[in-house]
């Protein structure tokens, strides 16, 4: 039995997210996609006295209408120390801040990456491991891609002998789930009810936050407000 999650990378995303990292055996991360806009690709949300409020890494996308995932580039080099200077101003008071402190810091100073794709792999991957999450990540890159939206799924699938493949709700719109189910592949759409709150810092409670809510408020005790820890 082999379970794969095939999905495109996100910048510090929200719990759930690594939630799926930590189900499966193996991560495909799909950058071979076409790049959207006001999406989750460069962007993320925190909370801040305010309501919640985006971060958002500034990307080249002026006349490049098509462009890859993969091939999305940063627009300014001083992103992350922005980034880093508005976290530390709105999460000083959150009660894990100041012990993991340290380690966060040194992840955004020390992200130079100038591609979109590589900044997720690196915020991902770091995640992943202060997490406890040990599920091995590649990109769809390094595979060979067949023309179709289902079937390239269904290709990738078979060439990780994956017995089993996750994929988020939204995807019941396009997917052909006939074309699993003659592969031999059992199809699950990821279920993202049921997250017990945590204490989090400017009320009312909102799930749809970066995970780095999460770590900020309960440090290495977030895994117990996750579902497959």
């Amino acid at each position: 039995m082999k379970k794969v999650l095939i999905t495109q990378s996100n910048y510090i995303p929200w719990k759930g997210y690594f939630d799926a990292i930590q189900l499966v055996d193996e991560v495909i991360l799909y950058d071979d996609m076409q790049y959207t806009k006001r999406d989750w690709r460069n962007r993320n949300l925190i909370k801040t006295p305010q309501g919640v409020q985006w971060l958002t890494i500034p990307v080249e996308v002026k006349g490049k209408f098509f462009q890859a995932i993969k091939d999305v580039k940063i627009s300014d080099h001083n992103w992350n120390t922005k980034h880093w200077k508005t976290l530390q101003t709105v999460y000083a008071k959150a009660p894990c801040f100041k012990e993991h402190k340290d380690f966060f810091e040194n992840l955004y100073h020390n992200c130079h990456e100038t591609y979109l794709s590589q900044i997720n792999w690196y915020f991902l991957t770091h995640i992943n491991h202060f997490l406890g999450i040990k599920t091995p990540m590649r990109f769809s890159s390094d595979f060979v891609l067949i023309e179709g939206k289902t079937e390239r799924l269904v290709n990738l699938c078979q060439q990780l002998q994956a017995t089993d493949y996750y994929s988020g709700s939204a995807a019941k719109s396009y997917l052909d789930e006939a074309l699993f189910e003659q592969a031999g592949i059992r199809l699950h759409y990821l279920d993202y009810s049921g997250y017990p709150e945590y204490p989090q810092l400017y009320p009312p409670f909102t799930h749809q936050v970066s995970i780095l809510d999460l770590i900020f408020n309960t440090g290495k005790q977030a895994t117990k407000y996750m579902k497959y820890f």
